[in-house]
């Protein structure tokens, strides 16, 4: 039985097939297929007008709610502002009605003007632009024909792209590696352009025509490593494809990147001619590798989708080499590019040529994930970061290092959903791509986004949501990140979703009332210490921690920094639900409950203090009676280390065990997203003194973690810790830890009291 047809969703189109820049390791002019050299320079506005009722045709035929068009070459730009315009309206007038169109150029930059940025402006053409870092990286290979350096012309158009005006228009940068450069004076001189994202490529290679890897240069995956310990350390300020692709299927998600990853191929190139091409760097191996034998005066993209070169690349693990599917980075590195693993005695049935360089690269980034919470040794002795945190020790960089850690991931996973929602139709809306684009001008605003407790489960949701109506409503996203806005003190005016009853959510901050409209989109201003907002013609100012009244509900303010949240409607993150919103009264006595239940930590534990205080930020009341604390078992859900769910009561002794409790599960569920403490795949329960019912692993860990926390408010604070002793014994005795993990569970008993 013939495998289902997977339907195209990129196309390439080339649009010139000649280029002004004679750059040494382009696979269209310097590598084995030289068909540019047959094919007309310029494509004929007649072979646009087939390829876009092709387009049309395909889209139709198999629902797709978007297409993306890249234009491409040789260098695009050389075809003319008059003809991209063509190009551009026939493309969007055919698709008009049938599936959105997502126009892409990629260009080197050079002849990039005004003229073609208004042009794109109005088509809302995205563009790419490659860049191989500093002068001196630049110009090893990508010059004129005359020996003449590009790298200014290239800098003199991303300065035009990160103008206001067409900032929006700015796709990002792509960088070809060269071991013979500098990694950190590359990436500094990249990041140096504040790219919206940053794409690093290996240089073409086939076993045939091995890459160059001089005796005195670091190897590939050397070069990159280098690169990417930079980009770390710099708190990772910008997408780059090729490690967010590594670090997402690491952690079991997607690949991001074609050359990554197993995912099946969906690209097709359309020739300046009209024939139908593979992907162009086939060009690598043989004179006429790409080549289907269609074109789209004569098949439909259906037919070129059926072809065996493309059907090959859609096989998933099972279509790699014998020696790839044993390899246990195999659903990181995909293989490899395809191109990569070509042989003239064998064709495609070979690991990539870069094999040695992606298998130390996928290793060297899940090293790095593992020990992401590890930080220098204390002043106390040779302690580990998950040590510090078991133990729970007055040293607040721990909990600090390991909330920015899990900053980092919620970044990938917006990244993640992205990509996602662009290839099933579901783009960022406009307005949502410009707020998170003036957010990562302003670090400390983004940060207030991606450290907002409830936008996780928002993006848990989406992530795990089965098909594209998952996807359909950023929403949220545009209200998480208006909000940032407003708290982090960005300039000017910011959209935020209104309902249709005039419902104005900004989460962490409150919810205004507002006339209804038919309107989708409020506008929020900071003024001063209030937000003034405005939805068709009515307007209201608010400020943040105020009382509220008719129109204004806002969080309450507890103790220090801590919001007290019944509002977010992506609370409910907790084996219990989130309570409705409290009384007026209720909401006071449960914030002084809250002051006593805090006087009461710093009199029993108080090394816990500096640690809890460094991340809390949110409090949501839960529904039902209250638990004791030592018979809870992990929470449901996903939420930020900063969120605790409580039980309002007059106890503040109950309260303070349970904060405690609630502020250790999150602890654990953001360190084991970071590193694998347990061999999670082996089927051990354990019988613990404190409950009847049999426990798996991951929930003795938890329960002990949050038994360590909380023995000063036990009844016998001894025996308490001697059972805890004795499940964390148990554990060890099993041999179902990890190394990290048989540290952490050594870090808790160091935390339990001395005379237990």
């Amino acid at each position: 039985m013939a495998p289902p047809l997977v339907p195209f969703r990129q196309f390439v189109l080339k649009v010139h097939s000649r280029c002004d820049l004679a750059c040494r390791y382009c696979y269209v002019y310097e590598h084995a297929d030289q068909s540019w050299s047959r094919r007309p320079k310029v494509v004929s506005e007649e072979t646009v007008v087939r390829v876009a009722a092709r387009l049309a045709e395909h889209a139709r035929t198999h629902a797709l709610p978007s297409v993306h068009v890249i234009l491409h070459g040789g260098e695009p730009l050389l075809a003319g502002p008059a003809a991209l315009r063509r190009i551009c309206a026939v493309l969007r007038d055919a698709l008009t009605g049938i599936a959105e169109l997502d126009l892409r150029v990629h260009t080197n930059g050079v002849q990039l003007s005004e003229r073609y940025l208004d042009l794109f402006a109005e088509f809302d053409v995205k563009v790419g632009i490659s860049l191989d870092g500093d002068r001196i990286a630049n110009d090893r290979h990508r010059r004129y024909a005359d020996g003449r350096s590009s790298h200014q012309h290239v800098l003199n158009a991303v300065e035009l792209l990160r103008r206001d005006r067409y900032r929006h228009l700015y796709a990002g940068l792509l960088c070809t590696i060269d071991v013979a450069n500098d990694p950190v004076a590359v990436y500094d001189a990249l990041a140096g352009l504040a790219p919206p994202r940053v794409d690093f490529l290996l240089p073409h290679a086939t076993w045939d025509e091995p890459p160059v890897r001089p005796e005195d240069r670091p190897t590939y995956a050397q070069w990159l490593l280098g690169v990417f310990d930079r980009w770390d350390a710099a708190g990772r300020p910008m997408p780059v494809r090729l490690f967010d692709s590594v670090i997402s299927t690491c952690r079991g998600g997607p690949s991001l990147t074609e050359s990554m990853g197993v995912g099946p191929s969906d690209l097709v190139v359309i020739e300046t001619d009209g024939t139908l091409e593979q992907a162009d760097s086939l060009k690598i191996a043989y004179d006429g590798a790409p080549e289907t034998g269609y074109d789209v005066f004569a098949h439909s993209f259906d037919t070129a989708a059926g072809h065996p070169g493309v059907v090959a690349r859609q096989q998933g693990v099972a279509g790699l080499s014998a020696t790839c599917r044993a390899c246990p980075v195999v659903r990181s590195c995909g293989g490899g590019l395809y191109a990569h693993r070509y042989r003239a005695e064998n064709g495609f049935d070979n690991p990539s040529v870069y094999c040695t360089d992606l298998k130390a690269l996928v290793t060297g980034v899940s090293s790095r994930l593992a020990a992401e919470p590890t930080v220098a040794a204390g002043p106390g002795g040779p302690l580990t970061a998950v040590d510090r945190l078991a133990a729970g020790s007055d040293d607040r960089e721990p909990l600090l290092t390991l909330a920015a850690a899990q900053r980092l991931v919620t970044r990938g996973w917006l990244t993640v959903i992205e990509e996602r929602a662009a290839d099933r139709g579901a783009e960022l809306p406009a307005v949502t791509r410009q707020l998170l684009s003036r957010l990562d001008e302003y670090p400390d605003a983004m940060e207030l986004l991606l450290g907002h407790p409830y936008l996780r489960g928002w993006a848990a949701d989406l992530l795990a949501a089965d098909g594209s109506d998952g996807l359909a409503s950023m929403a949220p996203l545009t209200a998480f990140a208006a909000s940032a806005a407003l708290r982090g003190g960005l300039p000017g005016a910011v959209p935020v979703p209104a309902r249709a009853d005039g419902t104005v959510f900004l989460p962490a901050l409150g919810l205004i009332r507002m006339a209804p409209a038919d309107v989708p989109m409020a506008e929020a201003v900071a003024d001063g210490d209030g937000i003034v907002v405005r939805l068709a013609g009515d307007e209201a100012r608010v400020v943040p921690g105020t009382a509220p009244d008719a129109r204004w509900q806002p969080v309450g303010r507890l103790t220090g920094a801590v919001v007290l949240d019944d509002l977010d409607p992506y609370r409910d993150r907790y084996a219990r639900p989130a309570r409705e919103r409290l009384s007026g009264a209720g909401a006071d006595h449960f914030g002084e409950t809250v002051e006593r239940a805090w006087r009461l930590l710093h009199e029993a534990v108080p090394q816990r203090l500096a640690g809890l205080t460094a991340v809390l930020t949110t409090l949501t009341p839960l529904a039902g009676t209250p638990h004791d604390a030592a018979d809870l078992r992990l929470a449901g859900g996903i939420r930020g280390m900063g969120a605790v769910g409580l039980t309002p009561t007059g106890d503040p002794a109950a309260l303070a065990r349970e904060l405690l409790h609630g502020h250790q599960l999150a602890t654990l569920d953001a360190l084991v997203e970071q590193t694998e403490l347990y061999d999670e795949a082996a089927p051990w329960s354990f019988t613990v003194p404190w409950t009847e019912s049999p426990l798996l692993t991951g929930e003795v860990l938890a329960q002990a973690y949050a038994r360590s926390a909380t023995t000063a408010f036990a009844a016998d604070p001894g025996r308490y810790a001697h059972e805890t002793a004795r499940a964390l014994d148990a554990l060890t005795e099993a041999d179902v830890l990890t190394g990290v993990g048989e540290e952490f569970v050594a870090g808790i008993r160091a935390g339990l009291p001395a005379d237990r």
